[in-house]
């Protein structure tokens, strides 16, 4: 009866802490959002189709979307190999793995992309062997794809360790014993016990690739039409007092995130379905 009422407030707390909670997230989130579309949309439908249709935010839409495209492949193998073999098994650094994979968490993002111009830049480390063989990294695509890379390659991983952890050995073990083969014993166990917790990485990695500004900053160049995503055409825009432009450039990187939000939901919600169906089984077999 004590410890019932221990965790039990009054009514008036938990109107209060609710409100403060909600106001909080009305004026720091729900407000800006509002103010973006409000703003995008203050000079007529019109002026706001013909500033997405700008040759310029087509470019930097599409560039988003396809830097988005090349990193998710990777993100997703070296987060399942980094997640199954830290779950998996014991080895001699596996400590300095898991640090290695949250340093993108500690570093910033402009030092991420400063980094990167000292080791491919012009005077950087390989930077004179790039010129001989007219490679370039810096002021270009591939150099905002690895920025890209190295910002958003923990989230994967950081959401299927705990999980592959959590999960054990037991069913990869009794797959191998039944004469199963390493592809076998990952397509037909293993990545079905994973695939929820694989997708929420990959929606997590995908948000952060397509709204990620500082190291990709650095290292663009700022070119128009060529090395800008949608975050620096809105920094661009609204440098040069282009509102109703900036302001519609911002309304898609807020639909996509309305559209991830929407998304990192419906798999949160399959997720604990799926744990409250196996507790529901396991619980007869526990008593």
């Amino acid at each position: 009866m004590k410890s019932t009422r221990a965790t039990q407030e009054p009514a008036w707390v938990r109107i209060v802490l609710l409100t403060v909670g909600l106001g909080f997230l009305f004026f720091f989130l729900g407000l800006p959002l509002v103010a973006v579309f409000v703003e995008a949309l203050a000079q007529g439908w019109g002026l706001y189709a013909a500033a997405l249709r700008e040759p310029e935010t087509l470019s930097a839409i599409w560039l988003t979307v396809l830097i988005a495209l090349i990193v998710l492949p990777f993100n997703v193998a070296f987060g399942v190999a980094a997640a199954w073999a830290i779950a998996k098994f014991e080895f001699r650094g596996k400590s300095l793995l898991i640090t290695l994979i949250d340093l993108p968490f500690a570093v910033s993002p402009v030092v991420a992309g400063l980094v990167f111009i000292l080791l491919f830049g012009a005077q950087g480390a390989f930077g004179p062997w790039l010129s001989a063989h007219e490679i370039k990294i810096i002021f270009a695509v591939p150099g905002m794809i690895l920025a890209t890379l190295f910002i958003t390659f923990p989230f994967i991983a950081r959401e299927l360790i705990p999980l592959m952890q959590a999960q054990g050995k037991d069913e990869e073990e009794a797959a191998v014993s039944l004469g199963a083969s390493g592809w076998q014993m990952f397509w037909r166990v293993t990545l079905p016990n994973i695939k929820w917790g694989l997708l929420y990485g990959v929606i997590l990695a995908n948000a952060r690739a397509m709204g990620e500004f500082g190291a990709v900053s650095v290292v663009s160049g700022h070119i128009r039409g060529e090395t800008n995503t949608l975050p620096l055409h809105v920094e661009i825009l609204y440098n040069e007092y282009n509102a109703v432009g900036a302001f519609a450039a911002a309304s898609v990187l807020a639909l996509l995130a309305l559209v991830t939000l929407v998304a990192k939901t419906i798999v949160e919600w399959r997720m604990k379905k799926e744990t409250d169906m196996l507790n529901a089984v396991l619980a007869p077999e526990k008593t």
